[in-house]
C-alpha cells in the first residue's frame, strides 16, 4: 500500500501540474485573443484613415493636373514672345556687329579725328534701321 500511495501522490502532482498548465494556457489564450481583437480594431481604423487619405490625395492630384494644364497653356501663349525676343536679340547683335565694323572702317579712313563724326553717322544709320525694323514688325 505504500507504493500505491506514492503512485497516487505522483499522479496527483502530475494532475496538479497539468491543471496549472491548462490554467496558464487559458489565461494566455485570453490575452492573445484580446491582442488579436485590438489588432483588428487598429487595422479597421487604419483602413478607414487610409481611405480618407487616398480620397484627399486623388483630389490633390486632380487639382495639380488642372494647375499643370493651366501653366502649360500659359507657357504656350508666351512662347511666341520668347521667339520674338530671341529674334530681336539676334537683330541687335547684327546691328552691333555692323556698327563696330562701320566704326572700324571710318576710323581707318578718317583717323582719330573722325571718330566722333563716324559715330554720329553710325547712330543715325542704326536709328533708321531700327525704325524700319519696327514698322515691319508692326505690320
Amino acid at each position: 500500500m505504500g507504493e500505491i500511495s506514492i503512485q497516487a501522490i505522483a499522479w496527483l502532482i502530475i494532475a496538479i501540474a497539468f491543471a496549472t498548465l491548462v490554467v496558464f494556457l487559458i489565461v494566455l489564450l485570453l490575452k492573445v485573443s484580446k491582442i488579436v481583437e485590438e489588432a483588428n480594431r487598429t487595422v479597421k481604423l487604419v483602413s478607414s484613415d487610409v481611405d480618407v487619405l487616398l480620397h484627399q490625395a486623388d483630389g490633390l492630384m486632380a487639382k495639380a493636373n488642372v494647375l499643370l494644364d493651366d501653366v502649360n497653356g500659359k507657357v504656350a501663349t508666351i512662347d511666341p514672345l520668347f521667339v520674338a525676343v530671341a529674334e530681336l536679340s539676334e537683330s541687335v547683335t547684327a546691328v552691333n556687329k555692323s556698327s563696330r565694323d562701320m566704326v572700324e572702317r571710318f576710323s581707318r579712313k578718317t583717323g582719330n579725328v573722325g571718330r566722333s563724326a563716324s559715330t554720329l553717322v553710325l547712330a543715325k544709320t542704326a536709328n533708321k534701321f531700327l525704325k524700319k525694323k519696327k514698322k515691319v514688325e508692326d505690320k
